[in-house]
């Protein structure tokens, strides 16, 4: 019996475990298909879902095109600017966080005190932030940058850490050879390693806020979704057309866009 014979026969034995997780998943799937309650599909909200896609054939063009305050340009570019706010000074302060909650920067005891926290963070919906803020500031854009900034610190401090603990550290020891000072291997030894992925992480965050910026001004925190949400309770359809496919075009180009500047940071 050769070499390749024995390790064959020595091979790891996952048959069962592969049956059993096989057989958790379809449970899972079955059970989660009980939540599917077709008997509430009535004759009115089939009536609902083909008045909105009316609305999206025929928008209002007047608002549409509408360059003032209640058109759905300004409105968009409203929504742009809370998500870009609330993005950066995210990622400012996410900056600081995720070193204090990196294991190879500081003791581990404080590491697991700020990732704690920063689950703390990550685990509260976007949506309850800004019903929180906006008792404290009252509606407006202002209550969408400060919901934007907290939701942004939890992920993007988890993944400046998984940044961070790539770092390649024998950069460092090299320039500690040649005898470097402390700031001098921060800044051209760290800081050049991180600068693009941070970056591109803030942009992914960016696109992301894009979408959550919408969904809060339903809830009063600026933005496109306040105007959304009136047309559709006031049956406007073609009024909630015309937003819808405003969102549609921006998150489409700012999609693009930013997958465009990821990859170039990302391969340099």
């Amino acid at each position: 019996m050769n070499a390749i014979d024995k390790q064959y026969l020595n091979r790891p034995r996952i048959r069962w475990t592969q049956i059993v997780s096989t057989l958790g998943v379809i449970l899972l799937f079955l059970w989660s298909t009980s939540a599917i309650q077709l008997n509430n599909l009535t004759a009115n909200g089939l009536e609902i879902a083909g008045n909105i896609m009316r609305g999206l054939v025929n928008p209002n063009l007047d608002l549409l095109f509408n360059f003032t305050q209640k058109g759905v340009p300004y409105l968009l570019l409203e929504t742009m600017a809370i998500a870009l706010l609330g993005t950066i000074v995210g990622g400012v302060l996410a900056i600081p966080l995720a070193f204090l909650s990196a294991s190879n920067i500081v003791p581990k005891p404080i590491s697991i005190v700020v990732r704690f926290l920063l689950i703390i963070i990550r685990t509260i919906p976007a949506i309850v932030y800004g019903l929180m803020f906006i008792r404290v500031t009252g509606p407006g854009p202002f209550t969408g940058v400060l919901t934007m900034s907290l939701t942004s610190i939890g992920m993007l401090s988890k993944l400046y850490v998984d940044v961070i603990e790539d770092l390649d550290t024998s950069v460092l020891e090299s320039m500690e050879s040649i005898g470097c000072t402390t700031i001098e291997k921060i800044r051209f030894g760290i800081i050049p390693q991180l600068t693009a992925m941070f970056l591109s992480i803030v942009i992914y965050r960016y696109d992301m806020n894009l979408r959550d910026a919408a969904i809060l001004g339903l809830v009063g925190a600026g933005g496109i979704g306040a105007p959304l949400i009136f047309a559709m309770n006031s049956y406007r359809w073609s009024e909630a057309g015309s937003i819808l496919i405003g969102l549609i075009i921006l998150i489409l180009v700012i999609e693009l866009l930013s997958n465009k500047i990821r990859t170039k940071l990302v391969q340099g």
